[in-house]
């Protein structure tokens, strides 16, 4: 009878592939525990007043963001009440243009009584109480032209006015507070053109011409 000797199966060193490439995993990564990065080495190296410095300085600059953005926001909040009413006011201007219109017509009519006087005290009033929300009429006439506040409707040449300067008021301007609520539509002066118109000469002997 034959017999068959089996034989146990041994694995050595070299037919382990897996073994072998954890440990050259193991070996080709750096011990993370025993290096620290520079950073972490300065921060080691800080003395407890530096890091007081440290923290003291970021409390500073925080703070003086905080009253920065609070100062800001007090602005536009007084900003906000201050100009409240502007849409309404502008809206109330062209009322005051009429009332002013009625009373330069009825001047210049000529016309009296109660009714001019009612017209007169009812724009009267009407000033006074815009006033007291800080409208104030622009100052046009007369003065110097001002982009911001003036709006140019015609340039026109001028014996008596300095160039650039207003010379007649068509529509009145009004401030709220500091702020422009509506333009002065004005006239503003210009210098005058030096140009003359070339003169005309007439022959008065057609026949007196060369011939040819």
């Amino acid at each position: 009878m034959t017999t068959f000797s089996e034989e146990s199966p041994t694995t050595s060193a070299s037919e382990s592939p897996v073994e072998e490439s954890l440990s050259e995993k193991n070996s080709s990564e750096p011990d993370q525990a025993s290096e620290s990065s520079p950073d972490e080495a300065q921060g080691t190296e800080q003395t407890p007043q530096e890091e007081l410095q440290i923290f003291q300085d970021k409390y500073m600059r925080l703070a003086a963001e905080f009253e920065n953005y609070k100062r800001r926001a007090q602005r536009d909040q007084s900003d906000a009440i201050r100009y409240a009413n502007e849409s309404l006011l502008k809206n109330l201007l062209p009322t005051i243009d009429n009332l002013e219109r009625a009373i330069q017509s009825g001047n210049d009519a000529g016309a009296s009584g109660a009714l001019i006087e009612g017209v007169q005290l009812t724009h009267k009033q009407f000033l006074e109480t815009v006033g007291k929300l800080g409208v104030r009429q622009v100052s046009s006439a007369g003065g110097d032209f001002d982009p911001n506040i003036h709006q140019a409707v015609a340039h026109v040449e001028s014996d008596t006015a300095a160039p650039n300067t207003v010379v007649e008021e068509f529509q009145k301007g009004y401030f709220l507070h500091d702020r422009i609520l509506r333009p002065a539509m004005v006239t503003v002066a210009k210098e005058k053109s030096n140009q003359t118109e070339p003169s005309s000469t007439e022959d008065t002997d057609e026949e007196g011409g060369i011939q040819a």
